[in-house]
């Protein structure tokens, strides 16, 4: 299974994803497309999100059973913190901790 959440995206993203997933809410799509589809979708919205965010969590071959990707302006990202994922956001002056 696949999740992909859009914030703040651009018109016609969230239309585009409809075609191959379904919305279970505003901008959270979930379905089961092949990798190929899977890593295409990924292409488009990795290069349109612009000052929107993007996640994709997928299967994958370790100890949770899935990854993550992430795009976009002031985005979280995922941090191997001795073989389990976590999500971190990186440090600015208006956001210390």
């Amino acid at each position: 299974m696949t999740v992909i959440v859009l914030i703040a995206a651009p018109d016609g993203l969230r239309g585009h994803l409809t075609r191959w997933m379904v919305e279970v809410n505003a901008g959270v799509f979930v379905g089961d497309p092949s990798r190929r589809v899977r890593d295409r979708l990924w292409e488009l919205l990795a290069t349109r999100i612009g000052d929107g965010q993007a996640i994709l969590v997928e299967p994958a071959a370790n100890e949770q059973g899935w990854s993550v990707r992430t795009a976009g302006k002031d985005r979280w990202h995922p941090v191997d913190y001795d073989g389990l994922i976590l999500s971190a956001r990186r440090r600015t002056p208006d956001r210390p901790f």
